[in-house]
């Protein structure tokens, strides 16, 4: 059965070949060409350190840019093969369901018009379990207590506890795409002191 990471992977390709390369994202400037570059360098490049590593943000940035100069088509071809230890099962799911799915929406969202998909509910559930563990760390910045409630389940958990929390509630995919410091979302409901939903909000989340 093939994965939700898996199966984001290759749709994200699919979308990158149909929209082309110079099409925007919502990666700050990047185009297309850049965010592909960008997963060709993360699973294939010991020079990615720049990721997790911000005073090493150039060397990752050099790299991407020269990687972004090859052949498109080669690009996209590198990332859906994944031929790389990221890509295996089970370390597959654990690293890159939230990216795959995260950087699809960067390119689905960043076009006029973009409406949510549908997912199905086992898809919704593995990104309640990104939203569950990586939330934490992902909501560090904004110093306040958060409690994400899922809208299709009623399932809830706190991202960090303490009395009054700003409580997320909406759909897994669209409190990832929050957490990870994505606006365009859809259906989101923020409650809670007012003061701390806005700096909640105001936050620069995200890796």
């Amino acid at each position: 059965m093939t994965s939700f990471a898996r199966a984001e992977r290759d749709r994200l390709c699919d979308l990158a070949l149909e929209t082309g390369p110079g099409a925007p994202t919502l990666c700050g400037d990047w185009t297309v060409r850049e965010l592909m570059a960008h997963l060709v360098v993360r699973e294939n490049s010991p020079l990615s350190v720049g990721i997790v590593v911000p005073p090493l943000a150039s060397i990752t940035e050099k790299e991407t840019e020269r990687v972004a100069r090859k052949p498109f088509d080669k690009l996209v071809d590198k990332v859906r093969k994944a031929r790389n230890p990221l890509a295996l099962p089970g370390i597959d799911a654990a690293v890159n369901t939230a990216e795959y799915f995260v950087h699809h929406e960067d390119v689905r969202r960043a076009a006029d018009g973009w409406v949510p998909r549908r997912l199905e509910p086992e898809e919704q559930d593995a990104l309640w379990r990104v939203a569950r563990v990586s939330g934490k760390g992902l909501i560090r910045p904004a110093g306040v207590p958060v409690l994400i409630r899922r809208t299709d389940t009623g399932t809830q958990t706190n991202l960090r506890a303490g009395s009054d929390p700003v409580v997320i509630s909406g759909l897994p995919s669209e409190i990832v795409l929050f957490l990870y410091g994505r606006r365009e979302t859809d259906g989101l409901s923020f409650e809670g002191p007012e003061d701390r939903v806005a700096k909640l909000r105001d936050s620069d989340l995200g890796i």
